[in-house]
């Protein structure tokens, strides 16, 4: 495993660590801007019949090819669309789980798209909720040495960046508050990545067992609301 593949693990771990419960009792998952199947593709690999919803006809055919390799093809099935019309292409009240990763921060209404994936689980069903969390936002353009970017996040939760869109940035609280208002009961916000983006690359391979004990330290501090500012990402996993 490369220098860059054992960081994209260690990025992750934390978020599959929450994820194995839910699973043991999901049957069918819908993985939203699911893409070229970073999740989608493992999750079938564990059994899961997983459907991915993303806007880009590029993005779903590597998924497709990405299934094929690891003999999942029939596990996996691309549908392109977005929030926006999700209920055109899943069935109201069908999902056991819905994988939302990186998704609200692009949306103009991130209680409507919330609302929509509420509609899409069966009752007891599971939401898994990343986005990128404000604070470590506004750390990492400080460090950058682009203070008037970090100022500008620091109160709004908008990236300052132009020509980007809407890019939001959220806070935990925000977060939780978000899911409530549209029906959904979330867990404890857990931190993902409070590490993983600060560490050089390269120590990962100085250090004998550097990537196991970065995962290690990851999973340690992710429920520790502390670390939660450090974060570059906030896991909820929410029950409808």
């Amino acid at each position: 495993m490369s220098a860059a593949e054992r960081r994209g693990a260690a990025r992750t771990a934390v978020v599959w660590d929450d994820l194995r419960e839910v699973l043991a009792d999901a049957g069918a998952v819908v993985d939203i801007g699911g893409g070229t199947g970073g999740f989608a593709v493992p999750v079938a690999e564990r059994g899961h019949r997983v459907t991915v919803v993303d806007p880009s006809p590029d993005a779903l055919a590597a998924l497709a090819r990405r299934a094929a390799e690891s003999g999942v093809a029939d596990r996996v099935v691309g549908v392109q669309g977005d929030l926006h019309d999700l209920a055109d292409v899943i069935e109201p009240g069908s999902a056991d789980l819905v994988l939302c990763h990186g998704v609200l921060e692009v949306l103009p209404d991130p209680s409507e798209a919330l609302a929509k994936i509420h509609d899409v689980l069966r009752p007891g069903g599971a939401l898994s909720l990343v986005v990128a969390q404000r604070h470590a936002a506004v750390l990492a353009r400080a460090m950058a040495g682009h203070f008037a970017q970090a100022l500008a996040l620091l109160d709004g939760g908008e990236d300052p960046e132009p020509g980007r869109g809407v890019r939001r940035r959220f806070t935990a609280d925000e977060v939780v508050e978000l899911l409530r208002g549209v029906g959904f009961t979330p867990g404890d916000p857990h931190g993902v990545r409070v590490f993983a983006d600060l560490v050089p690359g390269s120590l990962l391979d100085l250090e004998p067992g550097g990537h196991q004990a970065l995962v290690a330290l990851e999973a340690a501090v992710a429920q520790r609301r502390e670390f939660l500012p450090l974060a570059a990402q906030v896991h909820v996993l929410a029950t409808r």
